[in-house]
């Protein structure tokens, strides 16, 4: 299922981030024939089971839950603040890091458990020193 970036296009900001060409975007995950645990990143041993050269890649779902976050008040120089950095369940398998956006940084706003869906934009306008733009994913409010 690894398949290609495009060359005439946005860069995917991560490894496990394809950016199929002619298709849609997508998280890669791998998942253990032995016994269905679901990571993010390629791995050669399953860290439930230890069993080997036994994970295959598997699109992961665009959904998912709110498992934690925090509300970002400090960050580097041109990074917007406050934001809200997200770890979150995805429906069959899987946890991804990432930003929540489209939601007020308040915690009273965000509850857990929050149904959440993947979105794919513009790595918020950065580029490489070739003038390459990103595409990242981020969560939003399902």
């Amino acid at each position: 299922m690894a398949e290609e970036t495009t060359a005439a296009g946005p860069l995917p900001v991560v490894p496990f981030l394809k950016l199929p060409k002619g298709g849609e975007p997508y998280l890669e995950g791998h998942k253990c024939r032995d016994c269905g645990s679901v990571f993010l990143g390629e791995r050669s041993v399953c860290a439930k089971c230890s069993a080997r050269d036994s994970l295959e890649p598997i699109r992961l779902a665009n959904r998912g839950k709110l498992y934690a976050y925090s509300i970002v008040h400090r960050s580097f120089p041109g990074i917007d603040v406050p934001y809200v950095s997200a770890i979150v369940d995805l429906d069959g398998g899987g946890t991804v890091k990432g930003n929540l956006i489209n939601v007020e940084p308040d915690p009273d706003k965000i509850p857990f458990d929050l149904p959440v869906e993947v979105v794919y934009r513009d790595a918020l306008g950065r580029k490489d020193r070739e003038g390459n733009s990103y595409i990242s994913y981020f969560f939003q409010p399902a």
